[in-house]
């Protein structure tokens, strides 16, 4: 049995560590409140713009522009894996790993060749320790105030390699942010373009298409405008939902790691008291049998 200033040096220990773990479940919940605002005041936008560029390409046609032109036979595949740069989330950074290495051994079964996009330390650290090809690295954005020039910075870098055929396909892994206890992993094909249907056309697709917006230039040309910030705001709108899922995990995690702390002071504090009486009662038993020894 542990002495009682073992059982003390671990409760204050464990204390110590309860101290952390409340400091920065604070810390990430007056970061998540930024993080969720900006999200939810940035999804309405991408839903939006994604409706009216599929009634514009709708209108415009499959040839309208190489980015909405599949591949004859792919080759290469980049894939854009968000992550966190800091750990203590829980296993948010795994379950976005395992998600983009199923992608990745997929393609690879293929005889696709592979290579990675990494926003956040965590998914770069990975694929490093697994030699897997790194493209670029954007480190130190996730988890804090995150420009939209960022997002168009990298997604021009990706339209361009398609374009001159560094990739034959880009994929986006980020994290979905569905409230407190649910961020799962989302895998979305970035290039080329998937086929955008406009809300009346997935609310009736037996009807004829009926144009809703009065185009000018042509959709054609409107369509080499739009396409590109496409790209810009679905990787913007996936940084902005990684980085509140992170926060989310965090919060979490160190407020199960605080539950964690309080059981065990609780069980700590029950084995001093048993062992302080166990050590009482040894004394009282040297005591009374001292005075039996000296009544004889």
């Amino acid at each position: 049995m542990a002495t009682l200033k073992e059982v003390q040096q671990k409760i204050s220990s464990v204390k110590k560590t309860r101290q952390i773990t409340k400091a920065m479940n604070m810390v990430a919940t007056s970061r998540l409140r930024g993080a969720q605002g900006a999200m939810e005041a940035f999804r309405p936008y991408a839903e939006k713009f994604s409706e009216v560029l599929g009634n514009i390409a709708d209108k415009a046609g499959d040839d309208a522009s190489p980015l909405l032109t599949p591949r004859d036979e792919i080759r290469r595949v980049n894939i854009v894996l968000m992550t966190s740069d800091r750990g203590l989330c829980g296993g948010f950074n795994i379950n976005l790993i395992e998600a983009a290495e199923a992608l990745m051994k997929e393609k690879i079964s293929q005889g696709i060749e592979v290579s990675f996009t990494n926003f956040g330390k965590k998914g770069r650290d990975w694929a490093r320790n697994n030699r897997h090809q790194i493209a670029k690295e954007h480190l130190g954005v996730v988890g804090g105030k995150i420009a939209f020039n960022i997002a168009a910075t990298s997604g021009l870098e990706l339209i361009e390699g398609f374009l001159d055929g560094s990739f034959d396909e880009v994929y986006v892994v980020y994290a979905n942010f569905q409230g407190m206890a649910a961020q799962p992993p989302v895998l979305k094909k970035l290039l080329p373009i998937p086929v955008i249907e406009s809300a009346d056309a997935q609310a009736d697709t037996d009807q004829a298409y009926l144009a809703e917006h009065i185009i000018e230039p042509s959709p054609d040309e409107l369509l080499n405008e739009m396409l590109p910030k496409n790209v810009y705001i679905q990787i913007f709108n996936a940084l902005l939902e990684t980085s509140t899922s992170e926060h989310a995990a965090r919060m979490k995690a160190m407020d199960n790691a605080t539950k964690a702390c309080n059981d065990m002071i609780e069980s700590l504090t029950l084995a001093y008291n048993k062992a302080r009486q166990a050590a009482i009662t040894m004394e009282l038993m040297d005591i009374i049998g001292g005075a039996e020894a000296l009544k004889g």
